[in-house]
């Protein structure tokens, strides 16, 4: 069965870097590649857990009603123990900064990151706007299975 794909939404974007515009790298992928923008520098070192802020060159207008995340690629995480901190990174709607990926060095050895390397991925999400209903006890939530159950309460 196939399902209609949704309309694309338009995202303004200013590219600083002599990189490509993040791109899906297949028919299926949910993320946008994010590469590093090291400006005139050879290469950047992470050490052991050491932590960098990457710079990718782009700004980006993310349209009213999204929010653009900034996560790990599961191959850095896997190979080079590479991950994003604060993961997701929410880049919000009236943001208009450069994309900078908080990258940490879980792994055992030093890592280096060049000029062009994809280093995170970009999702978008529409986020619906909120309004609290305050109630006056914790007994006027609605009943569920797990109740208070947390941290670990649903088992391994």
């Amino acid at each position: 069965m196939k399902v209609l794909a949704k309309i694309p939404i338009n995202v303004k974007i200013y590219n600083q870097s002599n990189n490509p515009l993040p791109a899906y790298e297949t028919e299926g992928a949910a993320g946008l590649d994010l590469r590093a923008y090291l400006d005139g520098s050879e290469s950047i070192m992470i050490w052991p857990g050491e932590r960098k802020l990457i710079n990718t060159g782009l700004y980006i207008e993310v349209p009213e009603g999204y929010e653009a995340q900034v996560r790990p690629r599961s191959g850095l995480a896997l190979k080079k123990g590479i991950t994003v901190l604060n993961t997701p990174g929410t880049i919000d709607s009236d943001y208009r900064g450069f994309i900078g990926v908080m990258l940490v060095n879980l792994g055992g050895e030093i890592v280096e990151i060049k000029d062009g390397d994809r280093i995170a991925q970009l999702v978008f999400n529409e986020v619906p706007k909120i309004k609290w209903k305050e109630v006056s006890s914790r007994e006027e939530l609605s009943n569920t299975d797990r109740g208070l159950g947390g941290f670990g309460s649903t088992g391994k």
